[in-house]
């Protein structure tokens, strides 16, 4: 077992897997169904009900299940003792003790080189334990998109999205390409405040036909490409359209191109917009820790299966992690850090963070009180770092 210090002194260490922390929401599974909150209200849930509520979005929501196959991608052990990581943030110094209660994590995953290094686990979840991955799932439909074109159901990501979607024909998306929407620069109105009840976000009704019909009175503010403007409607569209590409629903389409055949440990959910209705392209996958690290390395061996078998085009993983002109921090779905590496991010610190200079994957399940705040990233993508430089080569 390796042991380091980052900064000044030692922590006192932790267990590999830590109950949860004094002041953290935690709550014993068997009890979820007591803290429940109104679905829709999800993005205004206590902490209590973030906790049950993103582990149970199977018994909140309609979901299809993700089926994994039955010879997990190995992850290995090789612990070691991060008890002692310590790193300076706004002139003070914070231990990953902190940083785990500060953010209400659920579940903490370091992969270097392939080996689990660190596993920890509070609030009540465990290794099988399921957890929404909110836009997390974006980066995943993402990568879909490209397996798509590798199978030849979309010819290029230049075509444009009202030839997948006639209903959107003679709306501000007739001039918007599949690449836009990707990089989230279509150009059109959209306010994406979690914090504002009468925000886009809030206020649009999210079943099949609404969201449709809601985009297309939309007007167009920019250029196509021009100008980034996170929205996550606009997923729902990707993932309309990558249905309609494929003849087959998401879920069906995740599990037989990357669930089983690379090898996830557990079943998974996507959550579906209705009753029997259509699967959002983000914010709807719902899976282990484990199997978030294993995402990460698939991204991470460039879309390809343990036996060689390229599941993306050559490249995809290159191209979608290039910085798009709208923002530099963005490419197809993943958030760019400027520095090689790359996040699938969501709401209420739910992360992928991939290194690839390092051969490194840190998965994470959060309840974090705010959805989406400057200053909880900035903590975030510092922890990360310290992980890294703690980790060395």
């Amino acid at each position: 077992m390796h042991h380091f210090l980052i900064t000044i002194a030692c922590v006192m260490a932790l267990s590999w897997a830590t109950p949860g922390l004094a002041d953290a929401p935690f709550i014993d599974p068997a009890d979820d169904h007591k803290h429940f909150g109104v679905t829709a209200d999800i993005l205004f849930w206590t902490p209590e009900q973030k906790v049950s509520g993103f582990r149970n979005i199977n018994r909140l929501y309609w979901t299809r299940g993700i089926l994994a196959g039955d010879k997990p991608f190995p992850l290995p052990y090789d612990k070691v003792d991060l008890s002692g990581l310590q790193f300076e943030y706004e002139d003070t110094v914070v231990t990953i003790d902190d940083y785990v209660r500060q953010h209400n994590v659920a579940g903490l995953l370091v992969i270097k080189d392939g080996k689990i290094v660190y596993e920890r686990y509070e609030l009540g979840n465990t290794p099988e334990s399921l957890w929404l991955s909110w836009s997390v799932a974006k980066s995943v439909t993402s990568m879909l998109v490209g397996a798509a074109i590798r199978d030849g159901y979309i010819e290029s990501i230049d075509e444009k999205v009202s030839d997948y979607l006639p209903r959107l024909k003679n709306s501000a998306y007739d001039h918007t390409s599949i690449r836009n929407l990707l990089q989230m620069a279509s150009g059109v109105e959209w306010n994406e405040d979690y914090t504002d009840r009468e925000a886009d976000i809030s206020t649009m009704q999210w079943d099949t036909l609404s969201v449709f019909e809601y985009l297309r009175r939309k007007p167009r503010v920019a250029e196509p490409g021009e100008t980034f403007n996170y929205n996550s409607a606009e997923i729902y569209l990707i993932g309309t359209l990558l249905r309609s590409a494929i003849g087959n629903n998401i879920s069906t389409y995740l599990s037989e191109k990357i669930w089983q055949p690379f090898g996830m440990e557990f079943d998974a959910n996507w959550k579906l917009s209705e009753k029997g209705g259509g699967e959002f392209g983000g914010s709807n996958l719902s899976a282990s820790l484990r199997d978030y690290g294993r995402l990460g390395l698939f991204a991470l061996r460039n879309g390809r299966l343990s036996d060689g078998t390229q599941v993306l085009p050559d490249h995809w993983m290159a191209a979608s992690t290039t910085p798009s002109k709208g923002l530099a921090g963005y490419g197809y779905l993943w958030w760019l850090r400027g520095d090689d590496t790359y996040a699938a991010s969501g709401i209420f610190g739910q992360a992928i963070h991939i290194d690839p200079v390092h051969k490194l994957v840190i998965a994470q399940h959060s309840a974090r009180d705010v959805a989406s705040q400057a200053s909880d990233r900035v903590l975030q993508l510092a922890f990360f770092r310290a992980v890294t430089a703690a980790l060395g080569d």
